[in-house]
């Protein structure tokens, strides 16, 4: 049941909404019949346009009876909620998910993906699939996104396309790079993007970290200047959620810095900055780019996220409060789930 849930995800996103609608119906008119279609309108909280369509759906599939007392559910209809009983059950699994987590962690969307991206590939590419489709569904035309590096932000470049309604859009590195792997630096990251996106882009040549000297003297560079200007002036912020350990491990920080983060229990990493599991700073990385009180004056910030390994660091991440929306996998979201009961 559950893998056909995630083909018709895939394939039939609307299929999935309109069967819910029209089942939620069939429930209401069950309990409440005989109703009219106007109370019914007031009770499931629809428009009464919309109401009227699907009950005239409703009754020429034989499914309920329409009379002057009102509508209620036929043989068939009942036959058909009890059949939908189970597949529903499993329908609305993450959408109780995505709620919980949207409301413990006062954000305004979160999207859950199934399988584990730890284990799969395939899961992490449905992530950045998924993170793009949400990134179409709010960009538009001549909008600057800014993005950050790392291997889920790899799969998001890795599933882009171009959008008819977001043209000319410019993509930008939130920040320098880590000295790692060129194909999961931001700079990489942000001209496939845009490629594939058919916009713009611009990069920054900057390493991370830096000394506060050169720190200094690098931010003082015209060049560097302008293309800081149009990291802050992003309208969409696109960025990952790193382990605390395994990224200052990456940036090959020093033995006195991971001390540093290991006793104060860093947890999670992002734009440089090392959290503890209450979200309090442990460590901040002297780094050219977005800096994290600039993600306050951002429209959209959006965490790309997933594996059961990144339950901690995302729920430490999201301590700051300073991303809106969290893009991740049913493993992470039902490890987070288990988080917040603790």
């Amino acid at each position: 049941m559950k893998s056909l849930i995630d083909l018709q995800r895939k394939l039939f996103p609307d299929l999935l909404d309109v069967i819910q609608r029209r089942y939620k119906i069939l429930q209401f008119i069950q309990v409440l019949e005989p109703i009219g279609r106007r109370a019914l309108a007031g009770h499931i909280n629809m428009k009464e346009r919309l109401v009227r369509s699907e009950i005239d759906f409703l009754n020429n599939q034989a499914l309920i009876e329409v009379t002057s007392k009102g509508m209620h559910v036929t043989n068939s209809g009942y036959q058909l909620l009890e059949q939908l009983e189970l597949f529903m059950s499993d329908l609305s699994e993450f959408n109780v998910l995505e709620q919980q987590i949207k409301d413990t962690l006062n954000l305004e969307h979160v999207i859950i993906t199934p399988g584990n991206s730890d284990e799969h590939a395939l899961v992490k590419q449905e992530l950045g699939k998924t993170a793009v489709d949400y990134l179409h569904s709010i960009l538009v035309s001549n909008q600057t996104v800014a993005v950050t590096g790392g291997t889920s932000m790899t799969a998001v470049a890795e599933m882009m396309r171009p959008s008819n309604h977001a043209v000319n859009c410019l993509f930008v590195p939130a920040r320098g790079g880590l000295g790692e792997r060129v194909e999961n630096q931001a700079n990489t990251i942000c001209a496939e993007m845009a490629k594939k996106a058919n916009g713009d882009y611009r990069l920054l040549y900057v390493p991370d970290p830096l000394s506060e000297d050169t720190y200094q003297s690098i931010i003082e560079e015209p060049s560097v200047k302008e293309i800081l200007h149009n990291i802050r002036q992003a309208n969409v912020v696109v960025h990952g959620i790193g382990d605390a350990l395994t990224m200052a491990k990456r940036r090959k920080a020093s033995e006195e810095v991971l001390h540093k983060i290991q006793s104060g229990n860093a947890v999670s990493e992002a734009f440089g900055y090392y959290f503890d599991d209450t979200g309090e700073v442990i460590h901040k990385v002297r780094t050219v780019g977005m800096q994290l009180e600039d993600l306050s004056k951002i429209k959209s910030v959006i965490a790309v996220a997933g594996g059961k390994s990144k339950a901690k660091a995302i729920h430490s991440y999201f301590k700051q409060g300073k991303s809106s929306v969290l893009i991740t996998d049913e493993a992470a979201a039902k490890e987070l789930i288990k988080g917040f009961s603790l």
